[in-house]
């Protein structure tokens, strides 16, 4: 492209927020990032989490770039979720 810098694909130098947690089976875990990417995986990865009720896990919520339960003290960080710890580390 002549004049304009050429758009690349993907999601560079997006920042991933999460937006919304679900538990769409017993055994999933779905992460919805605020750029649109949704992530599923195996509920056994976090069993923090799996200890947790169906009715306590809906009561989620955003904290600082990863998320929390009410009922719980763990905090699940994006670099857990996206699995790329030197990108994605919350703190330095």
């Amino acid at each position: 492209m002549t004049g304009t810098q050429q758009q690349i694909e993907g999601y560079w130098d997006v920042v991933p927020k999460v937006q919304a947690v679900s538990f769409p089976t017993t055994d999933l875990l779905i992460v919805e990032l605020e750029d649109g990417r949704i992530i599923s995986m195996p509920l056994d990865r976090f069993p923090s989490i799996q200890k947790l009720t169906p009715d306590q896990r809906q009561h989620w919520y955003v904290y600082g770039n990863g998320f929390s339960f009410d009922d719980s003290d763990e905090v699940i960080h994006i670099e857990q979720i996206l699995g790329n710890v030197k990108t994605y580390r919350h703190e330095s």
